[in-house]
C-alpha cells in the first residue's frame, strides 16, 4: 500500500519545483467560497430543519440554537484557516494530523474516510438527487428504487467525468449550483417575509415564539445543537485543496470569512420564513418542509423546490468528490494508500486515479441496503478527528512557539472548539452507544492494516510487490497519469 517515496520528502507539497507535473493553483477566493458553501448548505435546510425545533419546543429558542452552532462552526473554521495556512498541504485534517502526531493516528483517519465517511456521504447525497430530480414525474407515488439508484450512479459517473477533465471545469459546476441553492433559499426567505408583511406570522410574535411544546431544559438545548452542528457540517472542506488554491495565505481565511456569516445568515433568515409560514407543529410534521411551504404559498410555481433541492444536492456531490479524491490523494502521496491514486494526470493535471477510485467506492455504496445505517455508525468519527487536528494546532503552540504562522488565532478559540467537540462526542455516545462502539472498533481495525500495509511494507514478499508494480503500471498507462515531481515539462 505505500508508496516508494520517503514519507518526509513528500512533505515538501506539489509546488516545490517549476518543472514538475504538479496540481495546478486554480482556484480563486470566489470557487473556495462556492465550495464551503456548497457543501454545508445541501438538502437538509429544504428537507429537514426540524431536528433543533424537535429538541428547543419554541421559534426563538430554535433560532438561538442555529445562530450560537453557526458561530461555533466559525470558530472551527477560523482554528483551520491557522492550521491550513501554517501547514500549506491540501488533504485537510488527515494532513494536519500527520504532520503533528505522525502515521498512525494520520491512517486511521484515512481509514474510515475510506471505509464508510466519504463513500456513503456522497451516495446518499446522489440518491437524494434521484429522488428530487424524479419528484414531478411521481407526485402519488414512490419511484421505483432500481431508477433511483440508476440515476444517482450517472450523477457521480457526470461529476467524475468533470472533475477528471478540469479543475475549473468542476469549481464552474460547485459555483453554479451554490448560486442556484442559494437563489432558490432566497425565494422560500422571500415568500416567508411577505407572510410577516402582511402580519400573518403569528408564530414569530414576541408571546408565541416562546411558547414551547415541551420543556426548554439543558439536556434538550444540548441535543438541539447536536442537530445543529450536523447541519452545518463541510466548513472544513477547503482545507482539502489547499494546494490548488491561488495564494491560500490569503484566499483560504478569505473564503472562511466570507462563508461561514453567509451560510449563518442564509440559515436563520430559512428558518423565520420557516415559522412564518407555517406552525410548528405543521413544521415537525412535514417530511420535507420547504415543498410543504412551496406548496402553501408558491401555487403554480411549487414545482421549484423538488427542483431546487435536487440542485443543491448534485452541487454537494460535486463538491464531495472534489475534496474527498485530494484526501485519498494526499494519503497516498504519504504511502498510506496505494502509490498509483498519487497519479497525476498529464493532460489536464487532475488527479484521476484518486477521483475514479473515490467513483468506485461511492458506486460500490449505491448497491448496499443499509448506507444509513452505515454512516450512522461513523456519523461522530468526524469529530474526534477535528478534536485531535485541534488539539495538534494547540500543541504546536506550546512546542513552537516561534513558527511561522500566516494567520494567528486567539489560543482561546482554539479551547472553546475541543470543548465543543468533546460535547458532542459525550453526547454521541449517551444517545446513541452501540453505534458509537461499533464506530469506534470499524476505526480500530485500521490499526492491524497499517501494521501489515504501512509499517511491513519493506517487509512484503517479492510476488506481492510485483503484483503491486503490475497495478501500478496499469493505472499509470489507463489513466495517462504520472506521480508529481517525476516528469519534466
Amino acid at each position: 500500500m505505500a508508496s516508494k517515496h520517503d514519507v518526509n520528502d513528500n512533505c515538501k507539497g506539489v509546488q516545490e519545483s517549476t518543472t514538475s507535473i504538479k496540481l495546478k493553483r486554480t482556484i480563486t477566493v470566489w470557487n473556495g467560497v462556492g465550495i464551503i458553501v456548497g457543501n454545508i448548505i445541501g438538502s437538509g435546510i429544504f428537507v429537514s430543519p426540524k431536528g433543533v425545533l424537535n429538541y428547543t419546543g419554541s421559534p426563538a429558542v430554535a433560532l438561538i440554537v442555529w445562530a450560537l452552532c453557526g458561530v461555533f462552526s466559525m470558530i472551527g473554521a477560523l482554528c483551520y484557516a491557522e492550521l491550513g495556512t501554517t501547514i500549506l498541504e491540501s488533504g485537510g485534517d488527515y494532513a494536519y494530523i500527520l504532520k503533528i502526531f505522525g502515521s498512525l493516528l494520520a491512517f486511521l483517519r484515512l481509514w474510515i474516510a475510506i471505509l464508510i465517511i466519504y463513500p456513503t456521504n456522497q451516495a446518499i447525497i446522489a440518491l437524494t438527487f434521484s429522488n428530487y430530480i424524479t419528484f414531478p414525474f411521481f407526485e402519488t407515488c414512490l419511484p421505483p428504487k432500481l431508477a433511483i439508484r440508476l440515476l444517482a450512479a450517472v450523477c457521480i459517473l457526470i461529476l467524475t467525468w468533470v472533475n477528471c477533465k478540469s479543475v475549473k471545469w468542476a469549481t464552474r459546476v460547485q459555483d453554479i449550483f451554490t448560486c442556484a441553492k442559494l437563489l432558490a433559499l432566497l425565494v422560500i426567505i422571500i415568500a416567508g417575509f411577505v407572510q410577516i408583511f402582511k402580519g400573518e406570522a403569528e408564530h414569530l410574535t414576541l408571546a408565541k415564539s416562546f411558547e414551547s411544546h415541551r420543556p426548554v431544559t439543558v439536556g434538550n438545548i444540548a441535543l438541539a445543537a447536536y442537530q445543529g452542528f450536523f447541519a452545518y457540517a463541510g466548513w472544513n472542506y477547503l482545507n482539502f485543496v489547499t494546494e490548488e488554491m491561488i495564494e491560500p495565505y490569503k484566499n483560504l481565511p478569505r473564503a472562511i470569512k466570507m462563508s461561514m456569516p453567509l451560510v449563518t445568515v442564509v440559515y436563520l433568515l430559512a428558518n423565520i420564513a420557516y415559522f412564518a409560514s407555517m406552525s410548528p407543529t405543521e413544521l415537525l410534521n412535514s417530511n420535507a418542509v420547504a415543498v410543504t411551504l412551496g406548496n402553501k404559498l408558491l401555487g403554480v410555481m411549487a414545482w421549484i423546490i423538488p427542483i431546487s433541492v435536487a440542485m443543491s444536492t448534485f452541487g454537494g456531490v460535486n463538491g464531495s468528490l472534489l475534496v474527498s479524491s485530494r484526501c485519498f490523494f494526499v494519503g497516498a502521496r504519504h504511502g498510506h494508500m496505494p502509490e498509483s491514486l498519487a497519479f497525476i494526470n498529464l493532460q489536464n493535471f487532475t488527479p484521476v486515479p484518486a477521483l475514479l477510485f473515490t467513483a468506485a467506492l461511492t458506486l460500490l455504496m449505491l448497491v448496499t441496503d443499509n448506507i444509513d445505517e452505515l454512516i450512522n455508525y461513523v456519523g461522530f468519527a468526524n469529530w474526534v478527528w477535528y478534536m485531535v487536528a485541534v488539539a495538534g494546532q494547540i500543541y504546536w503552540r506550546y512546542k513552537y512557539p516561534d513558527m511561522k504562522r500566516p494567520i494567528k488565532i486567539n489560543i482561546i478559540y482554539p479551547i472553546i472548539f475541543i470543548m465543543v467537540c468533546i460535547f458532542i462526542l459525550a453526547l454521541s455516545f449517551y444517545s446513541a452507544f452501540m453505534q458509537c462502539l461499533i464506530g469506534t472498533v470499524i476505526t480500530l481495525s485500521g490499526i492491524p492494516v497499517f501494521i501489515l500495509c504501512v509499517k511491513w511494507e519493506r517487509r512484503h514478499p517479492d510476488w506481492l510487490n510485483n503484483i503491486k508494480t503490475g497495478i501500478t503500471r496499469f493505472v499509470q498507462k489507463l489513466c495517462f497519469a504520472m506521480p508529481q515531481g517525476d516528469h519534466a515539462d
